[in-house]
């Protein structure tokens, strides 16, 4: 709305948002979703769920509410909460996490951000637009720090752009609070320590498993902070008990967690042995631009010390990007020194949408002249993988071999307008 005039219709002043009803509508979204993890779904389903504090007695028996609980196998999928980090003054002011932030009544005026992962960068944007200042605080010199720079720089960018702040490259000293004003002490870059006043403060700082309380080692599960200790079957240090999801300490997204069910079901129920593979796993970060990933990026591929090329194609030269006026990004290609991928990076409109070709197509070891030669809807977001592809082969096609062979048997003269 506040860019209406970027289509030729008139300017729209926006007033203040009423934060209440945008609160009720996530709360009405959340409420349709969460049919799928209901407890009467399960039951349906056949499953018997019980609510309470568990914890192992043994390797085989869990006590709940003091009744034991025997069974051959077992899976903790007890997930993660958010972490946080021991910052003097921290835990005596009223923070909120990821967990809070969607059950806020009030729009904050100002919101400071612990954190530049994808919850911080993708809350430190939502809440700018709808008019909260933002300053977001963190300790590296990159936002998104498992993306190659060029792209979270591109990311940061825009979010710079449209009024957040950032304070790269800096250590939070200590939290406190006066009335409603929390104060964050950070010392930058530079050496100079400042004040920040704001009215809440995010901590996005990471995920902690979820492991306390369920005595694993009276069980005999070996687990450290990161995580239960699991083999490529999802098996832990017992191998008739297993861990899937944020708890076993690998990818944090709910669609892993669902493919670490699939292969557990698959050792534990069927003893069918299957086992992890996340060669081709994808992910997205949810801001404007979208940033969505599979397989290596640039920087996976120079730590692992293999040769590799970049292809890049613009979303500026995308006809729908420019009519829908989503220029921003690029798709970024990884190519292994024999031309076969070795990971896709799309930063641009519906990014976590157009990743799913490059999913369907690594997965199904598709090759690229594939990809190249079919045929996509004409204007799409989706020609942007088709011209990235188009362009490994163009410096073949055009080569000087080429045309000097068009020469030949053509009488091919060039140029043919004055």
């Amino acid at each position: 709305m506040k860019h209406a005039d970027r289509f030729g219709l008139p300017a729209v002043d926006v007033p203040p948002v009423d934060f209440s009803r945008i609160a009720r509508r996530i709360k009405d979204v959340i409420a349709v979703i969460q049919k799928h993890d209901s407890e009467e779904r399960f039951c349906k389903l056949g499953a018997n769920v019980e609510f309470g504090n568990a914890f192992f007695k043994n390797d085989h028996t869990v006590d709940l509410h003091g009744r034991a609980i025997n069974a051959k196998t077992w899976v903790i999928a007890t997930g993660s909460s958010p972490a946080v980090p021991p910052i003097p003054g921290l835990k005596e002011i009223d923070y909120i996490t990821n967990r809070e932030i969607f059950s806020l009544e009030q729009l904050p005026g100002t919101m400071i951000v612990l954190g530049a992962g994808p919850i911080g960068i993708e809350m430190a944007q939502a809440f700018n637009r709808l008019g909260t200042a933002v300053t977001v605080v963190d300790r590296a010199d990159q936002i998104l720090g498992k993306e190659d720079k060029d792209m979270a720089d591109a990311v940061r960018a825009v979010l710079a752009s449209e009024g957040v702040a950032f304070h790269m490259g800096a250590a939070v000293e200590k939290v406190s609070a006066a009335g409603e004003k929390k104060t964050v002490s950070v010392k930058l870059r530079d050496g100079v320590s400042v004040d920040l006043k704001t009215d809440a403060v995010l901590v996005a700082m990471g995920r902690a498993v979820n492991v306390k309380d369920l005595w694993l080692d009276a069980a005999g599960v070996k687990y450290e902070r990161t995580g239960i200790t699991v083999d490529a079957r999802l098996r832990t240090s017992q191998k008739h008990i297993f861990a899937a999801g944020d708890v076993s300490g690998g990818y944090q997204f709910t669609h892993a967690a669902g493919y670490e069910g699939g292969v557990v079901v698959s050792n534990a129920v069927f003893h069918l042995p299957r086992r992890l593979d996340y060669t081709w796993l994808p992910w997205c970060t949810y801001t404007d631009p979208e940033l969505a990933s599979i397989g290596m990026n640039e920087r996976a591929a120079k730590d692992a010390g293999l040769d590799y090329s970049v292809w890049t194609e613009a979303f500026q030269n995308n006809d729908r990007g420019l009519a829908e006026a989503q220029t921003e990004g690029r798709i970024k290609l990884i190519l292994d020194k024999k031309e076969k991928p070795l990971g896709v990076q799309i930063l641009g409109p519906r990014a976590g949408d157009l990743i799913a070709e490059w999913v369907a197509a690594l997965n199904g070891g598709v090759k690229l002249s594939t990809l190249a030669s079919a045929i996509h809807p004409y204007p799409t977001l989706g020609e942007i993988s088709k011209r990235v592809t188009g362009s490994v082969f163009s410096p073949k096609i055009f080569s000087e071999k080429i045309q000097k062979g068009l020469k030949f048997f053509f009488n091919l003269k060039g140029r043919a307008c004055r």
